[in-house]
């Protein structure tokens, strides 16, 4: 595998898959390493992703802008820019943008999610 460079201007943001109100840039796929997908959420203010699990990925999340309340070990916390979150796999996690801005947030997954 060859080093990768994913410059912001090159990112190209999507619809998520599965949460309304959240667009997704994926950085790393299952096609490019076989350890991990990475991406880039864009949440947009008050919405919520449910309370759900990946059966076999860790989340790793780095919150790079913006409010919410994050779901994780059976409680809802504030986090905001800077904040880091580490979700087992099968933990159950979630989260709701609650401030006015787009939240952004970094996320790793391993094995690769998408």
């Amino acid at each position: 595998m060859k080093a990768i460079h994913c410059g912001i201007t090159s990112r190209e943001y999507k619809d998520h898959p599965k949460f309304a109100g959240v667009k997704i840039a994926i950085l790393i796929k299952s096609t490019d390493s076989e350890a991990v997908s990475v991406s880039e959420l864009q949440v947009d203010p008050g919405v919520k992703a449910p309370i759900h699990t990946h059966d076999l990925q860790i989340d790793s999340i780095y919150v790079v802008s913006g409010t919410a309340r994050a779901y994780i070990n059976q409680e809802w916390i504030e986090v905001s820019a800077g904040d880091y979150i580490y979700v087992p796999a099968t933990a159950e996690h979630g989260l709701h943008n609650t401030g006015d801005e787009i939240l952004r947030l970094f996320v790793h997954h391993s094995p690769p999610l998408f």
